[in-house]
């Protein structure tokens, strides 16, 4: 069963075909960050308009390189929230168009959920890789959302915990544009930190038993840097600070869970997952504590139409109900 995956979420444009829910035939995504880093963020109306202009020519290259025909094609799933209204319009006209036109059925995914099934795609070049098998814990950790996600089958979730101000990759975007590092500021805070050695110290946010607050973090380092002025050699001390004390929180809240419902198996999604240092201390955490550890290959941290089709199979085979095929920019997983 061949599926075309399209996310349009929020500022890359990608579309992929997965056979089965597992087998990555082709994935391939446009992204809009050279664009959008002359502002220092996403402008919604720009990132909107790139998408019209890639969303066809990025929807051939996957079928092309894939070897599949439109007749090929058993579904179409795309991504109809959270995210963007207009970013999402653009993915979900183009889903309907094709499903008008090849006369099949056109599956609209949550883009959160699809995090959780990246993990479901055949990893690596020798085509391997384990499903996880339920229940267990996602933590789902981007630009726009940091929750902690109990999964206890197919379709069946319960949100633990979430940021109740800033995402992480929010935070990371915010400090990394007011040190002058630039955008995306994930990528550019774990470069000048890599290596860093600093005694400068960051409180460790706390905002309840599960629940995340990356504002007071930011706020923290904004008030250090007014108060202590430190010179441009400093930067990367500050960077690396707030870094450690970012994923801290992340994997204090993360091990709280796993321990308190009993779960052995965690799942990371969201493009924070690709920062090392979260996967570095995840990974040996999971080697000392011993629980089942589920990380994303790189290419799958950040947006992809490859996990909207893989969630799209499976939610087909086990769940057998889709959302609704409309723009829902809040949409919640649970």
């Amino acid at each position: 069963m061949r599926i075309l995956g399209i996310e349009t979420s929020c500022d890359e444009t990608a579309a992929a075909v997965v056979n089965n829910g597992r087998r990555l035939l082709y994935n391939v995504v446009s992204s809009q960050v050279k664009l959008h880093s002359r502002h220092g963020g996403i402008v919604p109306e720009l990132a909107a308009r790139k998408h019209v202009e890639a969303i066809n020519l990025i929807i051939e290259e996957a079928l092309l390189q894939a070897g599949t025909d439109f007749e090929d094609l058993a579904a179409v799933a795309v991504t109809v929230g959270p995210g963007l209204p207009g970013a999402l319009m653009v993915g979900i006209a183009a889903a309907v168009a094709l499903g008008e036109v090849l006369k099949v059925p056109v599956y609209g995914i949550n883009h959160l959920e699809g995090h959780i099934y990246a993990h479901f795609l055949e990893r690596g070049q020798l085509r391997r890789g384990r499903c996880p098998q339920f229940p267990f814990v996602a933590l789902i950790v981007s630009g726009g959302h940091t929750e902690l996600v109990l999964c206890k089958n197919h379709g069946n979730y319960r949100i633990l915990g979430g940021t109740r101000d800033d995402a992480a990759g929010e935070a990371f975007d915010k400090v990394a544009r007011f040190l002058g590092l630039g955008y995306p500021g994930g990528p550019v805070i774990e470069k000048v930190a890599a290596g860093v050695k600093t005694k400068i110290k960051f409180p460790v946010p706390d905002a309840g038993r599960y629940d995340f607050s990356f504002s007071g973090l930011k706020t923290a380092v904004i008030n250090w840097v007014y108060k202590n002025r430190p010179a441009s050699a400093q930067i990367p001390e500050v960077a690396a600070a707030f870094q450690a004390a970012a994923v801290e929180t992340l994997v204090r809240k993360t091990l709280s869970v796993l321990r308190d419902k009993k779960i052995n198996t965690l799942l990371v999604g969201g493009g924070v997952a690709a920062n090392k240092l979260l996967r570095e201390t995840l990974e040996k955490l999971s080697r000392e504590i011993k629980f089942d550890l589920f990380l994303p290959e790189i290419t799958f941290c950040t947006d992809n139409a490859a996990m909207i089709a893989a969630a799209a199979y499976y939610r087909k085979k086990y769940v057998k109900k889709f959302l609704l095929l409309e723009v829902q920019p809040n949409l919640k997983i649970a």
